[in-house]
């Protein structure tokens, strides 16, 4: 990211705004608004830990409530909510943090939450291989609540699912139950 150029658009956009952004209460707004969306924007680097499934374990993992916070691609607000995430073991298993970290490298970007939720799945079902992947996002926009219609507190929410909890009715059920249990 373009630390320096983010400032300047900063500064530029304060005085196309009416605003002086060299005011006592403004001279260092384009600096911390460049360093804000830079780390809102850049997803910390993790491995991917799996462990062989040696036990054969054919059920459901699934990590409900996993916070997510990302920034609207359209209006550059934020949006937050929850992610649950779950996937039918294959050949390995993963370290539980990963499906936490897998979202959060999705969602710092500019994002729109359909997106982001396929993008969950399908890295999920490319690196680990399970026989089954599903995802689903509850979050509220700001874009939404803040401007334009104005309504607070109206949650979206997206899903995507692969494999055996796509094709599978049993374990498409098994999903979304445990995800709203």
């Amino acid at each position: 990211m373009d630390v320096e150029g983010a400032q300047k658009a900063v500064t530029d956009l304060l005085k196309a705004l009416g605003k002086d952004p060299y005011s006592e209460h403004l001279a260092d707004t384009p600096r911390r608004v460049a360093e804000a969306y830079e780390e809102l924007l850049t997803p910390r680097t993790f491995n991917l830990t799996t462990f062989p499934n040696d036990e054969g374990y054919d059920e459901l993992v699934l990590a409900r409530g996993i916070p997510v916070q990302s920034l609207c691609e359209h209006h550059m607000l934020p949006f937050h909510g929850i992610a649950h995430v779950g996937y039918l073991p294959g050949e390995r298993i993963l370290g539980l943090s990963k499906l936490a970290r897998v979202v959060e490298m999705f969602a710092r970007d500019l994002q729109v939450q359909e997106r982001l939720t396929k993008q969950v799945a399908d890295w999920l079902q490319e690196h680990l291989r399970p026989k089954g992947v599903g995802v689903v996002i509850e979050a509220e926009h700001m874009c939404m609540a803040l401007r334009g219609v104005r309504v607070s507190g109206a949650r979206t929410v997206t899903s995507a699912l692969q494999g055996a909890l796509r094709q599978d009715p049993a374990s498409r059920q098994e999903f979304f139950t445990l995800v709203h249990a």
